[in-house]
């Protein structure tokens, strides 16, 4: 699309002025649009050229302004000397200029607004205007005493449109103000001064509607002829304000009816309703008056402490949907009354927050009365909340996880060798640690956190609406803080670390909150067991119990790790679209039983129980350094190893400090960085992709390559096959299941294999356990298969070189 200005060239100095006029026309030479100096310069109105070809109004085709000649200046800024020919016959010449160029498809870059009598108008815009806005027009002429209504008329009254009518069967319409209507007729054809009446009237199908009734004079000759004018339906906005005054009525007697202090706020502190209680008590707090509207930010500036305090506390409103706190209004009088704050959030119906609510109860005279529940809620030593108080505590926050739908942490922490503080410096030494090092805590964790002192040496932390990352991360910094803090005491330094085990709590839970810190304490057993000074996590089990044997397993793999004795074995990844040379093998690990002649343990028993007790962070480490040292001893498979993929929980995932493990492994390797392949489950990426591609990042710098392995099992494959910084690509085994038999997987496969194409990396496709199945990967052109039908798992041994007896010696074996 084109936008030209045209002027006339030499205009007649003796005619009227000729204005410039914009004409648009399409790539096609078609007239788009032409504004309303159309019909001064070509003698056709703008509305008869829009549609034509632009050659109407050319003289020639010479005088086309899309020929190359013209095309060339018009696009370098300059303007075309053009002759157009009037609709008259006579042809003029005038300068044609390039004002705006766009393609078809794109939207158009510029627009005008012009004024434009309604008269002109299209009759169907006012009556969608009639409609849309529930009014309609009338018209009274006073010679034939004709009264003219229009379609919106009919339909305010809800009459079929042309019905007869008289104007006297229109009054009576009116409930009221009859009376008034004619007096106004009567005062605007006598005088011509306009008139406006507010009106209740009843329709034909007795519907009461609010309407506004306006008119005024229309004069012809300095005399009124004519009487016209509108009149609105109201009843839409009516019925919208008896609704919200209802609504404001209810909320002021249920405000009024309650002793406590009720108040709500929007997002910027100002107050938008309150009742009596809280007025009151916020004029014997601070000697001030509110109002409906006043912030209260400007109301507390001569109370710092408490404005900032208040701000936090509402500010918290509006990042959770509820919290409760126990406070005086003021801190700075003595003798108020504490209170005891119930906060919530308001959301519109789009579910933006638009503001908060609390309700505040007066507890004065509970907490007087039992003066020794303090005592009996907090740790007199600590000042912490005790075992009874947390538990209430995280009962409570368990109540509410269904509302908020966020992730949650519950950390406890058992110090080492605390016992042998007490025999060394005497209790009330150990006393005064405690002390210190709650306090330390108490300013390390979030404000909205609960931390407790469970026992003697025992402490608990209720880590909320925190992701397992950022949980992760703050159990590890309380776990070095507490290990650095240093306390000296006449003479002595205590010092010790701690152990500590970390509960995920992010989907179904177990009803009692008791039940949640046992198993909180069970990954702080098995972490203090394992070497004391680390953390172990797990995620919650909604059932707990201990199946048979699992204590026996688990013991198992400690000593498998204790004593590094897991069984390596390797599976081979074969090319089944073109010839590769070179070993693929991917690691797989056993766990050996309690006697030699004892089956050794599948990963489907000892995965689950290593994640139980963060013991999977471990295990992928020992796997690689036990792969690596074997590796090391066999340096003539240097040439032939062309991949080595080791599996990563999501420990590791986790874990900032693997890629550097992986760094310093490689780097004390004879074998090349690049053959050692880290492969990381779709659902981790997903659930984590900023960490996964942190983690991508740096394993790459290592030298490392990175799989997406269990790909094509939720939606989010495509986009992690295509932007996930990763280089092989595994597909899942859902996706590989009766893939010969079903076209939409094999449809999946190709899409998923295209679009690593596309991205530069390869495909296997893992499970290949027949030949029918191994035929259609080969057709779809997959690079790798991998499964029993091209090899089963072997031990680690059998990948070592032969051994060949030379003259000069033995190599290989």
């Amino acid at each position: 699309m084109k936008e030209f200005l045209i002027q006339r060239y030499r205009p007649d100095p003796a005619g009227p002025a000729v204005q410039p006029t914009r004409l648009r026309v399409d790539d096609n030479g078609r007239i788009l649009q032409a504004d309303r100096h159309a019909e001064a310069l070509f003698g056709y109105a703008a509305s008869s050229l829009t549609g034509q070809q632009v050659q109407q109004v050319l003289a020639s085709r010479q005088d086309d302004p899309f020929a190359p000649a013209h095309r060339h200046r018009l696009d370098n800024g300059q303007t075309v000397l053009v002759t157009f020919r009037h609709r008259d016959g006579f042809f003029f010449t005038a300068l044609l200029g390039l004002r705006v160029e766009t393609r078809d498809s794109d939207q158009a870059a510029t627009a005008s607004i012009i004024l434009k009598d309604s008269d002109t108008m299209d009759g169907r815009v006012q009556r969608l205007a009639e409609q849309s806005a529930g009014f309609g027009l009338w018209e009274l002429d006073l010679p034939t005493n004709e009264i003219s209504w229009s379609p919106g008329m009919y339909r305010l009254l809800e009459l079929k449109p042309g019905s007869e009518l008289t104007p006297e069967q229109a009054l009576f319409y009116c409930q009221t103000g009859q009376a008034r209507v004619r007096a106004m007729f009567r005062r605007c054809i006598r005088t011509g001064q306009p008139f406006r009446l507010d009106l209740t009237i009843l329709n034909s199908r007795q519907r009461l509607q609010r309407v506004t009734l306006a008119g005024r004079a229309l004069k012809n000759g300095g005399r009124v002829q004519k009487l016209g004018g509108v009149l609105v339906n109201h009843s839409e906005a009516m019925a919208h304000d008896q609704a919200k005054q209802r609504a404001l009525q209810i909320l002021e007697a249920t405000t009024r009816a309650s002793p406590d202090l009720v108040v709500a706020i929007d997002t910027e502190f100002n107050l938008l309703h309150f009742n009596l209680p809280w007025s009151q008590q916020f004029r014997k707090a601070f000697d001030l008056d509110p109002k409906p509207g006043n912030n209260l930010r400007t109301l507390l500036q001569a109370f710092p402490n408490e404005r900032r305090l208040i701000e936090r506390l509402w500010q918290r409103a509006f990042d959770r949907e509820h919290f409760v706190a126990e406070m005086p209004l003021n801190r700075q009088g003595e003798g108020l009354p504490i209170y005891e704050f119930h906060f919530q959030c308001v959301r519109d119906a789009r579910g933006e927050i638009i503001g908060a609510v609390h309700v505040a109860r007066n507890i004065s005279s509970r907490v007087q009365q039992s003066s020794s529940d303090y005592r009996m809620r907090h740790d007199p030593v600590t000042g912490l909340m005790n075992r009874r108080s947390f538990i209430e505590h995280l009962q409570r926050s368990m109540s509410h996880r269904q509302k908020r739908k966020s992730v949650d942490g519950l950390l406890f922490l058992d110090l080492d060798n605390f016992e042998q503080f007490n025999e060394d410096a005497g209790s009330g030494t150990c006393d005064r640690y405690l002390r210190e090092l709650a306090a330390m805590l108490g300013l390390r964790v979030r404000q909205r956190d609960a931390l407790a002192r469970l026992a003697g040496d025992t402490f608990a932390l209720f880590i909320e609406n925190c992701p397992e990352p950022r949980a992760r991360r703050i159990a590890e910094e309380i776990r070095e803080q507490i290990d650095q803090f240093r306390f000296e005491w006449q003479g002595q330094t205590l010092q010790t670390s701690t152990s500590g085990g970390l509960l995920i709590l992010d989907s179904e839970l177990p009803e009692q909150a008791d039940d949640l810190l046992t198993q909180a304490a069970d990954l702080c057993h098995t972490a203090k067991t394992s070497g004391r000074n680390r953390i172990h996590t797990a995620h919650a089990l909604q059932d707990a119990a201990s199946e048979n044997g699992s204590d026996q397993q688990l013991e198992l793999l400690r000593q498998a790790l204790d004593e590094h004795r897991l069984i390596l074995e390797f599976q081979a990844l074969k090319p089944v679209a073109s010839v590769t040379w070179g070993d693929h093998i991917e690691i797989l690990c056993r766990v050996p039983g309690q006697a030699p002649e004892d089956n050794a343990l599948l990963p489907d028993q000892f995965l689950p129980l290593a994640e139980r007790f963060d013991l999977a962070k471990r295990l992928d480490r020992q796997v690689i350094r036990q792969t690596l040292e074997w590796l090391g001893q066999h340096r003539l498979l240097e040439p032939r190893l062309k991949y080595c993929g080791f599996n990563l929980s999501l420990a590791s995932v986790l874990d900032d400090t693997f890629a550097d493990f992986m760094a310093q492994l490689v780097a004390a390797s004879p074998f090349r960085a690049e053959c050692f392949c880290l492969e990381i489950r779709e659902a981790h990426a997903t659930q984590y992709p900023d960490e996964v591609a942190v983690l991508c990042d740096a394993l790459h710098q290592a030298g490392c390559r990175v799989a997406l392995e269990g790909a094509g099992a939720s939606v989010e494959s495509y986009s992690l096959a295509a932007h996930l910084p990763v280089d092989i690509i595994k597909l899942d085994r859902r996706v590989m299941a009766h893939l010969e038999n079903d076209p939409v997987q094999q449809v999946m496969v190709d899409a998923l294999h295209r679009i690593a194409e596309a991205a530069g990396k390869e495909t296997v496709a893992t499970f290949i356990e027949n030949d029918e199945t191994l035929r259609k990967v080969r057709t779809l052109g997959i690079h790798f298969g991998q499964g029993y039908r091209l090899s089963r798992p072997r031990p680690l041994e059998q990948l070592k070189p032969a051994a060949v007896e030379l003259a000069t010696g033995r190599i290989g074996g």
